[in-house]
Formats: structure tokens, C-alpha cells, sequence
């Protein structure tokens, strides 16, 4: 990439964010698209301006109000874990802001001002000499100047070990905080029971759960909610819910008709593949004649789930949380693979078909998918090489000589060579998360957040792996595989004079997500579009038009394993090329404005796990710094820096504080401490068979009482 492709990626993609936060300014005072820019404060009762000074927008309000807002302000509209989401933007942007702070001004001249004519250029696709001069690359290798880089690289390491204490002790007490809330969960007073062994008396398994645990706990057992197998009652229950949806839409369709005429229109159907097929019918009478077959049939499937396909695993209820944290923690068989007990997640979040497997079955599959993931990791580092490769201008000449005619033109040569590149690798990259989360569930996980966890972690190793050190190696092997043919020893010299310069492709990779991707993001024209077009052509109910309108949470699954590699990226080359520092810096920065706005005003959590994801988050904060160390070790041994030993104890000192943090902090995110549900008193005792209520799947929650059926099989 040549100095005006770079220029014309940053400018473009400014002018892009400018564009489109006016559009967001525009649209959002207008009343028909409120549930597009104030879903969250619609949902709760909330008016969608309040604490706007003026009813009229301008580009600028949002910032004031997202300023303006406070922490507690996000826990009481999107819960704590969106909380946490903002711990860690700050974080990683006051680490990125205090080490610019020392390298910016000192790192960058000595560069500038290094004259020895020894100094090598960097190589790979995306170099050029002008940003060389503001890089380690200009300066004379085994040089003085180099201790200053040393430096750099310790102020980085004890920057990073600040922040991160500080942000793991803040999200401690948060998660804390809402654990001790007199406000009483579900939750709170159930664990979750898996490899209950065959029973030997000819009991039935909700009979065995409930003598095992009256007999450990008498005086605070509440009862027991045996987990079912229920996949013909949920396709019963599904079928029977979309007939109940497709009537109501039907009446109101008819009602409408006889506003024009009083005799109305009978609404009809075809019976056949997407109705386009097969027998008409008065759609009306068709799906009332069909709820009246699918009722008793779902009664039917309800009572023999609950009787003939218990599974070996249940939900407990006790009448204290303080003992419910307590059996949790607590071994309730001398073998491992029996009676395992822990947290009970939210209702809404449960993954009721995973609660079955086995200790066994959950081992052999997180191995599994373990595998599975490496090698996903290592045969997609192929494509995502060859892309990073092949989408250079040089080798498209190259490889399609039919496109030199319009490769030959100069603005088109400056648009592809400022985007071409990074679009490849974004759209690339998108089409994995939804597999790794598939493999997640595929572990045997009990909730949705643990298998997002899950999926983020997978995604964030991916995403270093194959687009970090991917996009490295692809650029320098193949725009110097001739000379490593010739030479095999001068790979690792080719591998480090390329740093630099492909922190040019990262530099405009990063200013590409953060104004495009916010920009879309803050204006979110793409669901306006689509909600307008649904209201217009689809919607008919009320519950159609809420539908169209709902939107969903933050996806952590894919947005923070996104914001760990542009962190990650901009560490690795923090001290390499400074010059990255305000990008990655203006990243985080806009980022937490951005999402404080969506947060605050957009985003609805599908679940909430009091913080857990933090030690996810901080371990790979850790990790990337270990990257980075380990980074500049090499770099410094490339440099023919004598004194490179100097940097080894810096990943030992990371090795030591992730030890301590993990035995300091963890375990509270693992298992909750019983001093903090014992400290505060509830407010009021809840119902505790509204509690039991919670937990029964909707398909089995019959309308003559939700848990009839339960007590029927006992």
C-alpha cells in the first residue's frame, strides 16, 4: 500500500462515519422510527428523550448524554454485564493512552532522527519508507537508541499490570454488588443437578432427587424440577404457537376488510409447501380446527414427557440462597461423576438439551471440540494467507491479467488498494462465529452466556492466530519467496523487517472498523430499512410489528473477541510503529461512546450473568500481552540487540501476575461467596412456587397449571 491508498482509507472512512452520524441525528428524532433508535427505554416504560435538553437533535447530542450517563445508569437499563463490557473498553483505552503518553514522544523522534545510512527499509505488501522513518525500523540495529525501546516495553508491561488489577478488583465489587441485592432472583435459590446414577429401589427419578436432597438439606429443600427430554413436545408446542400466531393475523386481516366491506373478505390459504401449493382452505376456520386438534394432543405429550422421559439431570429449589450458594460449592458424592452439582443459570438462558449428557459424555466432547477448533484454526490460516496475499494489487496484476485495464486506472487503483485488502479479511472473518457457538453448545455447556464464553474465547484465538500472525507471514512468504527459496535462513529477517510495515494494513484495518462499523452501528440504517419494509409489506398484529422492531444484545459471542484483536494488534506494534497508538486509542475511545449511546438507548440483554465473562476478557488481555513480549523479543534479536535478555523477564513477571490474579479473584466468578448473599436481607421472601414456575420450559407449562404434571408423575 503506497502513502495515498493510506491517506484516502483514513479520509474516506472518516467522511463515511460523518456521513452517517448525521443521518443518525436525522432520523432519530423522527417519531416513526423511535423503536429503531430507543428500543430499550420503550421497553421500559421510559420516554425516549428524556434528559435530552432539546427535542431536536444535533450530531453532537449523543456524546453529551453518553458523557453525562453514569454506571449505574447502564446496570439499571442493560444489567451488569454490560457494565463490564465498559470496564474493559477503559481499560485497554487508558492502557493504550498512558503508554502513547511515553512512546509517542520519545520513541518516534529518536526514529526520525536516526541518520546511519545502514538502516534497512521494512518489506511486505503493505510498506513504505515514509512510515519507516516514524518506526523502530529506521533505527540502526544493536544502536543505543534501542534502550529506549526497552524502556517503552517495560512501561507498556507495568501500565498493563495497573489497569488490569484495578479493573479486576472494580468488577469484583459490581458482580458483588448485585449478588448482594435485596431484590430476590430466581436463580438464587436453585442449583443444578446433573449424572444423577439409576436408581436401585424402583424409584423415578424426581422420587431419588428428592430423597437424596430432603435428606442432606431437611430444613431449607424446597422440591426438585426433574429435567425431560422434550423434543416432540416442543414440535407439538411450536406448531401449536404459529397457529395461534397465523389466526390471530388472519382475524385482524379479516376485521380490516370489513372497514370497506361490511360482509369483510374471508381470508384463505394453501395448505401445501409455503402455501403456495395444495389445498385452499378458509385460513380462520382451518387453524381454529387445527388448535383444537394440537390442545389435547400437547396435553397428551406434556403428561407422558413428564412421566416416561426423565433424564439424569434437575433443577433443586431450597427456601435460602445462602444455602443454595453453599451446595453449589459443595462435593455431594465421593465420585466425580455423580451428583454434580452448581450455579443454577437464569431460566431464560438455560440449554435444556445439554443438561443430560453425561461427566463422561461432556469430557470426551470438550476434547472433541477442542480439536475441532484447531483444526479450524489451522487450515483457515490457508485462505486467510492467500487472501492477505492475493488481494495486493502487484499479485492481482499477476494472477487475473485480464484486470490490468482496469487496474491501470488510477482512482480505482487507490480505492481497491485503500480497502480491498481489509474488506477481504472483515467479510472473511464474519462468516465464523455462529459455527464456533454451535461448537460451544456442542460441549455440553448449561447456558447461553457460558457457550458464548465459549465461542468468544475459540474466536479470539482464531482471530490472533490467523489474522494477526496470518496476514503477517502471508504478506512476507509470499512477496519473498523466492529469496527465502534461495536462502531458508533468512526467513526470520523477512518475518521482522515486515513488522513494520504491515502495521500500515493493521493501521488502516482498525480506522476501517471503528468509522465504518461505529458509523453503521450509531446510525443502524440497515434494521431502519428493514423494519420499514417489514411494517410496510409483513406486519399485521401487534406482535408482528414488535418483532420487527426487537433488537438484540450486544453479541459479546463476536464483539469482544473483534476488540480484543484490534487490541492485540495495536500492542504488538505499540512499540514497533507508535504511530498505531492514537487509531487503536480513537477505536476504544469512540467505541465507548458509541456503545454507551446503544447501551443506554438500543441494545435489550438476552441474559445476565453478574459478570462472569471479566476473567474470560482479563485472561486474554494477558495474552496478548504475553504477545506482545514475546514480540518485541524477537524484534529486539532481529536488531542484533545485544542486550535482548533484558526483555526475557517480562513474560515471566506476566506469567506471575496472571497466577496471582487468578488465585486472588476467580474464584468468586466461579461460585458465588456466601458472605455476599448472606450479608443483606432479602426485601421480601418470594413465592417459591413462582420461583419453581420459572423453570418449567414453556412447552411443558400447560395452562391448567404450570406443574400440574410434575406433581402427577410422582
Amino acid at each position: 500500500m503506497d502513502l495515498s491508498s493510506f491517506i484516502t482509507s483514513l479520509f474516506t472512512s472518516f467522511i463515511v462515519f460523518v456521513i452517517l452520524m448525521i443521518l443518525f441525528a436525522w432520523l432519530s428524532t423522527k417519531p416513526g422510527n423511535a423503536v429503531i433508535y430507543y428500543p430499550n427505554r420503550i421497553l421500559k416504560g421510559l420516554d425516549p428523550l428524556d434528559g435530552s435538553k432539546s427535542k431536536t437533535r444535533n450530531p453532537f447530542a449523543w456524546i453529551r448524554e453518553a458523557f453525562s450517563s453514569s454506571e449505574q445508569d447502564v446496570i439499571a437499563l442493560s444489567g451488569v454485564d454490560s457494565a463490564v463490557y465498559f470496564v474493559f473498553l477503559s481499560t485497554v483505552f487508558g492502557i493504550l493512552l498512558l503508554s502513547g503518553l511515553f512512546l509517542v514522544p520519545i520513541v518516534i523522534p529518536l526514529a526520525i532522527t536516526e541518520k546511519t545510512p545502514d538502516v534497512k527499509d521494512s518489506i511486505g505488501k503493505n510498506a513504505f519508507d515514509d512510515l519507516d522513518k516514524l518506526s523502530m525500523a529506521h533505527i540502526k540495529e544493536n544502536g543505543k537508541r534501542l534502550w529506549a525501546c526497552v524502556l517503552a516495553c517495560y512501561w507498556v508491561s507495568l501500565v498493563s499490570y495497573v489497569f488490569l488489577w484495578k479493573a479486576y478488583k472494580h468488577v469484583s465489587d459490581l458482580r458483588a454488588a448485585a449478588l448482594m441485592s435485596p431484590e430476590a432472583k430466581p436463580e438464587q435459590f436453585a442449583v443444578l443437578v446433573r449424572d444423577i446414577p439409576a436408581s436401585s429401589d424402583g424409584q423415578s427419578r424426581k422420587e431419588q432427587v428428592d430423597a437424596y436432597f430432603k435428606n442432606i438439606y431437611p430444613e431449607t429443600f424446597y422440591k426438585s424440577l426433574v429435567v425431560t427430554e422434550n423434543k416432540e413436545v416442543n414440535k407439538i408446542y411450536e406448531e401449536l404457537e404459529e397457529c395461534k400466531k397465523k389466526l390471530r393475523r388472519a382475524e385482524i386481516i379479516y376485521a380490516d376488510s370489513k372497514k370497506v366491506n361490511p360482509e369483510g373478505v374471508v381470508q384463505t390459504h394453501k395448505t401445501g409447501f409455503l402455501g403456495l401449493v395444495g389445498k385452499k382452505v378458509d385460513s380462520i376456520k382451518y387453524y381454529n380446527e387445527k388448535i383444537d386438534e394440537l390442545t389435547p394432543k400437547l396435553e397428551a405429550a406434556q403428561k407422558s414427557t413428564v412421566r416416561e422421559k426423565q433424564q439424569g439431570a434437575a433443577v433443586v429449589f431450597f427456601t435460602s440462597r445462602v444455602t443454595a450458594a453453599a451446595a453449589a460449592q459443595s462435593a455431594h458424592a465421593r465420585m466425580i461423576d455423580t451428583w454434580t452439582v452448581t450455579d443454577a443459570p437464569e431460566p431464560r438462558q438455560i440449554l435444556w438439551t445439554k443438561l443430560s449428557k453425561t461427566y463422561y459424555e461432556r469430557e470426551i466432547r470438550q476434547y472433541v471440540v477442542y480439536f475441532i477448533v484447531f483444526l479450524t484454526i489451522l487450515f483457515y490460516m490457508i485462505p486467510i494467507g492467500l487472501i492477505s496475499a492475493f488481494t495486493t494489487l502487484p499479485n492481482l496484476r499477476k494472477l487475473l491479467p485480464f484486470l490490468k485495464v482496469i487496474l491501470d486506472q488510477t482512482t480505482i487503483r487507490t480505492v481497491l488498494g485503500a480497502y480491498l485488502p481489509q474488506l477481504a479479511l472483515i467479510v472473511f472473518l464474519a462468516l465464523l462465529p455462529k459455527f464456533l457457538l454451535f461448537l460451544s453448545k456442542e460441549e455440553g455447556l448449561t447456558s447461553e452466556s457460558h457457550a458464548e464464553r465459549g465461542a468468544s474465547g475459540k474466536y479470539f484465538y482464531f482471530s490472533v492466530f490467523n489474522v494477526f500472525i496470518g496476514v503477517t507471514l502471508g504478506g512476507t512468504l509470499f512477496d519473498s519467496l523466492k529469496d527465502i527459496e534461495n536462502h531458508p535462513n533468512s526467513i526470520v529477517d523477512k518475518l521482522a523487517q515486515s513488522l513494520p510495515g504491515n502495521a500500515t494494513f493493521f493501521i488502516t484495518f482498525v480506522a476501517l472498523k471503528f468509522f465504518v462499523g461505529y458509523g453503521l452501528e450509531l446510525s443502524r440504517i440497515v434494521p431502519l430499512i428493514i423494519f420499514h419494509l417489514k411494517r410496510k409489506y409483513l406486519c399485521k398484529t401487534e406482535e408482528d410489528l414488535r418483532d420487527a422492531w426487537l433488537p438484540g444484545d450486544l453479541g459479546y459471542a463476536t464483539k469482544i473477541p473483534n476488540d480484543l484483536l484490534v487490541f492485540t494488534i495495536t500492542l504488538c506494534y505499540v512499540v514497533i510503529t507508535p504511530l498505531i497508538i492514537p487509531f487503536g486509542a480513537i477505536y476504544f475511545g469512540l467505541g465507548w461512546l458509541v456503545f454507551r449511546n446503544q447501551v443506554l438507548k438500543v441494545v435489550v440483554p438476552k441474559y445476565e450473568s453478574n459478570g462472569k465473562m471479566w476473567p474470560h476478557i482479563h485472561l486474554r488481555i494477558v495474552a496478548s500481552l504475553l504477545l506482545f513480549q514475546v514480540t518485541m523479543i524477537g524484534y529486539f534479536g532481529v536488531k542484533k540487540f545485544i542486550y535482548t535478555p533484558v526483555i526475557i523477564p517480562l513474560p515471566i513477571l506476566t506469567f506471575i501476575f496472571a497466577f496471582v490474579c487468578n488465585k486472588k479473584f476467580y474464584r468468586f466468578f466461579q461460585s458465588t461467596a456466601l458472605e455476599v448473599v448472606a450479608r443483606h436481607e432479602l426485601k421480601d421472601m418470594p413465592n417459591m412456587e413462582t420461583v419453581y414456575k420459572s423453570f418449567i420450559p414453556p412447552s411443558l407449562n400447560s395452562e391448567k397449571g404450570p406443574d400440574e404434571h410434575y406433581d402427577d408423575s410422582v
